[in-house]
């Protein structure tokens, strides 16, 4: 099975579905991985004459936790980070398809569509109209991941609530879901924060709660075709 994780930032793939991931990639599933923008530029400590060899180190950290988690690649987008709704949808659309066209997936996962960050919005939007159900599209099921810092941060406030109805048992990948967010040194935060190790745990352990499991990602699935 092929399957593609689209993210708006480097890390929010680890946050979305780290423990996902490698448990896929370890039943012999290809998990391939797309991150649309770089996810440093828009910040305000951000120094601009050194950005070729900041986002060089941050790319570099992506293919590290790539490694961790066990996925056979991941691919850059290059679009200028929280400034996704500066470009028009088509563009950010279309480098999806192009994407979806060389790794024909049969699995699709993405950001949820009512998260604060406008980023995630965005790329729910376009990757739910890159993977229309035309005949012959390769992709049969599309699932929205969350991302701590952001879905539940919204507050309910946006359309579309999130509403997981799927989730996978992580308890044997939880810890290496952990690793690979460490090594995003400049994302990950101290405890309470929602990106530290000790929430990122208490989350998995609070979704397996709800469907009797040790640990678990939950998911909501836009779409499958059987």
């Amino acid at each position: 099975m092929k399957i593609l994780v689209i993210a708006a930032h480097p890390d929010d793939e680890v946050l979305g579905c780290g423990g996902t991931i490698t448990r896929f990639a370890s039943e012999g599933a290809e998990v391939s991985i797309l991150i649309l923008a770089n996810g440093l530029t828009s910040r305000t400590d951000f120094d601009a004459t050194q950005e070729k060899k900041l986002l060089s180190i941050h790319h570099e950290r992506a293919r590290r936790a790539a490694n961790i988690l066990r996925a056979k690649e991941v691919n850059f987008a290059g679009f200028p980070d929280q400034r996704l709704d500066t470009l028009p949808l088509l563009e950010v659309t279309q480098r999806i398809e192009r994407e979806i066209n060389h790794i024909k997936p049969e699995v699709v996962f993405t950001h949820h569509g009512g998260d604060l960050n406008m980023d995630h919005s965005i790329t729910f939007r376009a990757t739910l109209t890159a993977t229309r159900p035309v005949t012959g599209h390769s992709v049969r099921t599309l699932y929205s991941y969350e991302t701590p810092s952001s879905t539940e941060w919204s507050f309910a406030q946006f359309d579309p609530q999130y509403k997981p109805n799927v989730f996978f048992d992580i308890n044997s990948t939880l810890e290496l879901k952990i690793e690979a967010m460490q090594v995003y040194e400049s994302e990950s935060r101290l405890f309470p924060h929602p990106r530290s190790p000790e929430v990122l745990r208490a989350i998995a352990y609070r979704w397996g709660s709800y469907v009797g499991l040790p640990a678990a990602e939950a998911f909501q699935c836009i779409r499958t075709i059987k």
